[in-house]
């Protein structure tokens, strides 16, 4: 049975729109009252992008991260970041067979379908760096070779925007290459409540899920995504709104037009999730500052503050009039 709120219409094919749904609600199981941040990380996902989830230690980023992974029949990796974490241990490394009488690489653990990045801000910017031709391209390049990644192929990382000490804030290329940032925030009362008497089993989280998606699946859903249907009138209310970024006297950069392209990807996976083969003004408006906030600079921001970001995005989404 189709969940709530995906019924299926015009070219959405039935069987990927319960398998969307039933991804969906397989990730709720784990993580209570949260649909929004879940349809999102779900969108993103659909859309062959990489999301950060910034928030507080405690609501549940790593789980939703490993609850996704858990969902999908595809190889999982996670990597904890720590300061002394080099870019071999993430890429790889040649290593030289002496009965070869060759050098034999070695994969490391970017070379899995979904890979959880905890805590990517607590290591060097030069390992940090070792992710950007994986997440951009899709593939790594070692001692001259390029070496393609399997797909799907999603990085999922945590943070903690509270906590600096020890961190090293994200670059700007880096927090480039995510297609969206989401918070998850706290669960509301009858939700934790929930999670209170859930806890007194004890279920493990592998125990608690299980693989509604292969990754066959998973890209079939992808290539379907790119056909949504995107009015021109939405394309260019897109424009505007990074048109207003570029002009605000509260940001001192703007959305570049890569961040345009992840607007448009990312509202047609949203419109996917909710079971429509074409996009509404809301798939853009609900996307908007995910996508958007990371990608701006606010004028007088510290290195690393981007708190006030998301105000402002919502701020100018809200004053551009939705097309009719």
């Amino acid at each position: 049975m189709v969940q709530e709120g995906l019924q299926t219409t015009r070219g959405i094919p039935p069987a990927a729109a319960m398998k969307v749904a039933r991804l969906i609600t397989n990730i709720e199981r784990a993580i209570l009252g949260k649909s929004e941040a879940i349809k999102q990380v779900v969108a993103a996902l659909l859309a062959r992008g990489h999301v950060l989830i910034e928030d507080v230690p405690g609501v549940g980023k790593t789980t939703l991260a490993r609850a996704l992974a858990l969902s999908i029949s595809c190889e999982f990796r996670r990597i904890q970041f720590t300061p002394d974490l080099l870019p071999s241990d993430l890429v790889g490394v040649s290593v030289y067979d002496q009965r070869a009488g060759e050098f034999v690489f070695h994969k490391g653990p970017i070379f899995s379908n979904i890979v959880l990045a905890d805590e990517i801000n607590r290591t060097t910017p030069r390992t940090q760096s070792a992710l950007l031709e994986a997440m951009n391209d899709f593939q790594v390049s070692v001692d001259g070779r390029t070496y393609k990644l399997d797909e799907p192929f999603m990085v999922l990382a945590t943070e903690n925007p509270i906590e600096y000490a020890g961190t090293y804030p994200l670059p700007e290329a880096q927090l480039d290459r995510f297609l969206a940032r989401i918070a998850i925030g706290y669960p509301d009362r009858d939700s934790e409540m929930r999670m209170l008497e859930e806890h007194r089993a004890g279920t493990p989280l592998e125990k608690m899920l299980e693989p509604v998606l292969d990754g066959g699946e998973v890209i079939r859903i992808q290539e379907a995504v790119r056909e949504v249907k995107v009015d021109p009138a939405l394309a260019g209310y897109i424009l505007e709104i990074a048109n207003k970024t570029r002009g605000s006297k509260a940001l001192a950069l703007g959305v570049s037009p890569r961040g345009c392209l992840m607007l448009y990807r990312a509202a047609q996976a949203m419109a996917f999730v909710e079971g429509r083969d074409f996009c509404l003004p809301d798939d853009i408006k609900r996307m908007a500052v995910p996508v958007l906030a990371h990608r701006v600079v606010e004028k007088g921001a510290l290195s690393g503050g981007r708190r006030d970001a998301r105000g402002i995005v919502q701020e100018i989404v809200d004053e551009v009039p939705v097309p009719l």
